[in-house]
């Protein structure tokens, strides 16, 4: 049945190009999709990680909670096992969403050959509630250039896609819907980006969130495999 669910997926209304190498591809996932995202972030939440809020090392916490499946995310850097959390390992990444991110990315850059050596081994899901928000970042603790591949559930949020200089402009912001993949490489794949706002109550409620914002996003680490 998973399987059936992701396969040969190609929704959505077409692909807006934001910036070189970042493509939006609204209503790319289906509602059922969605809806099976929902009940997997549930699961993941859960453990043996547990969801939390990243503390930054000067102190602060971010709004945004996460929960990781390949690799543990800690500012600013990956492990197998979360130490600041509770020293377990993380959940595999499951296959089928490596390949709901080569599918992505073969639509967004119409190229299928390309997307098939895609081989992400990380994802971080996030969970923004009314308030949450996430400043303006580059995604670099990655040892890889590969693109970057993002799914949105849940309410609509206020997404700002800048440049790779500077936090500042020029930048374009982008509301990304229940439903939204975008993806980012070649040029853009370090480019500044952040999440400004989110839109409460905006969401369809048939998604399966009844609030919030859920962002998965897959990464290649660039990393071994067996770390020592």
């Amino acid at each position: 049945m998973m399987e059936a669910l992701f396969r040969d997926q190609d929704a959505g209304s077409g692909r807006r190009l934001v910036a070189p190498g970042a493509v939006h591809l609204p209503g790319w996932l289906s509602l059922a999709q969605q809806q099976f995202l929902v009940r997997q972030f549930e699961d993941w939440s859960s453990g043996p990680v547990p969801i939390r809020a990243a503390r930054l090392p000067g102190g602060r916490q971010m709004s945004v909670r996460m929960v990781c499946l390949g690799w543990h995310w800690q500012p600013y850097r990956y492990t197998r096992e979360a130490a600041d959390v509770n020293a377990a390992r993380v959940l595999e990444l499951p296959e089928w969403l490596g390949d709901l991110g080569r599918q992505a990315l073969a639509k967004a850059y119409e190229d299928p050959g390309a997307a098939e050596a895609y081989r992400p081994d990380v994802a971080l899901v996030n969970f923004y509630d009314d308030a949450a928000t996430m400043g303006m970042h580059q995604d670099r603790d990655e040892r890889s250039d590969a693109p970057v591949v993002s799914f949105s559930v849940g309410d609509t949020c206020r997404f700002r896609f800048g440049n790779t200089e500077t936090r500042t402009g020029p930048y374009t912001d982008v509301e990304l819907v229940s439903g939204d993949a975008f993806v980012f490489g070649g040029p853009s794949r370090f480019a500044y980006h952040g999440v400004p706002r989110i839109f409460p109550g905006s969401a369809d409620p048939r998604c399966g969130l009844r609030s919030g914002r859920i962002n998965l996003t897959l990464r290649v680490t660039g990393l071994p495999r067996s770390p020592s």
